[in-house]
């Protein structure tokens, strides 16, 4: 690949990734019942709804999980595994497009749970009684992956392993979910 690909596909990819984001952390957001108040929940929510509210008389939201919008992130990850394609000159069968979605979709919902955990690690050390709008985001989004590890090893003389318990889950997660949807669209593609 020539330069030029590949500052290409350092655009498309951060362009992509960003949508994404949006996107999960909206679903995310609503899963975990964040306030709507909230002035960071605003943004998700005004960015999103243009897109969603049109969409949502067709697929309606189950519970909490807004259906519609796990549908715009997966297809914001076929697109994004299509221009990738494009721009790389690789073949891709299309089976391998709807695994390959997934597979993004999954990769960037771990990000974001690691990468929350880390902050609000971070958070907890540096400013655990801020009024921030972060905070209680921090806080319900990761909530949901250390309580499990929570009950299992509860916080011993004041220090919660929780985190450390979750991050390494979210690692796993990542060599013995992602690596193989990744190795079996591979496969996918070859044959």
């Amino acid at each position: 690949m020539g330069y030029f690909t590949t500052a290409g596909l350092l655009i498309v990819d951060t362009l992509f990734y960003l949508l994404s984001f949006v996107f999960l952390l909206r679903v995310l957001l609503q899963l975990v019942g964040a306030n709507f108040y909230n002035p960071i929940c605003q943004f998700f929510f005004k960015a999103t709804n243009p897109i969603l509210v049109p969409l949502r008389k067709l697929l309606p939201p189950i519970g909490r999980l807004d259906v519609s919008a796990v549908l715009i992130l997966l297809l914001i990850q076929v697109l994004h595994v299509v221009v990738v394609a494009g721009l790389s000159g690789r073949g891709l069968h299309p089976l391998a497009l709807p695994i390959l979605a997934l597979a993004g979709a999954l990769n960037i919902l771990l990000q974001v749970l690691f990468w929350s955990i880390i902050i609000r690690i971070i958070i907890s050390f540096v400013a655990a009684d801020s009024y921030h709008p972060v905070v209680p985001i921090m806080a319900q989004i990761t909530e949901p992956v250390m309580a499990p590890f929570r009950r299992l090893l509860p916080a011993t003389g004041g220090l919660d392993f929780s985190p450390l318990l979750a991050t390494l889950a979210i690692m796993l997660a990542r060599i013995l979910l992602l690596a193989p949807l990744y190795d079996l669209a591979a496969w996918v593609s070859m044959g």
